[in-house]
């Protein structure tokens, strides 16, 4: 299990490439809703975040489980590369958070989304790391 406080740069070079990934967020029954999504990842301050309609289900889940948000995580793979990032999730509204978390999907992934005036993020303080990178 890689270190999340220092994963390796091989681990860390995965999560720079472009990979589609995937979000778990926990039902209000507690089963796991997976959904497709774009994550960016900041090791320095132990951050992911997911860009995402506000009228979503994953942002209802993780506003469901309150003020100290959800447990989440986040999964990208090819071949027999996989890596998971595991933390508490909140949505964030304010605009200079939604712009930043916009800026750093349209670096890693080469593209700038379409514009969403209900856009917020799901923002994970990662506190475990999993994965083969």
């Amino acid at each position: 299990m890689p270190d999340v406080r220092n994963p390796g740069p091989e681990y860390l070079a995965f999560w720079r490439e472009r990979h589609v990934c995937t979000l778990t967020t926990p039902r209000p029954d507690g089963t796991p809703h997976v959904v497709p999504v774009g994550v960016t990842y900041d090791p320095e301050t132990l951050t992911a975040r997911v860009i995402t309609d506000g009228h979503s289900r994953k942002v209802a889940h993780v506003l469901a489980a309150g003020p100290e948000g959800a447990r989440v995580a986040v999964c990208q793979m090819q071949g027999r590369r996989w890596a998971t990032l595991e933390g508490r999730a909140v949505v964030r509204t304010e605009p200079g958070e939604v712009d930043d978390a916009v800026r750093r999907y349209a670096e890693r992934y080469e593209r700038t989304p379409r514009p969403n005036p209900n856009r917020v993020v799901i923002e994970i303080a990662v506190d475990r790391a999993l994965g083969r990178g």
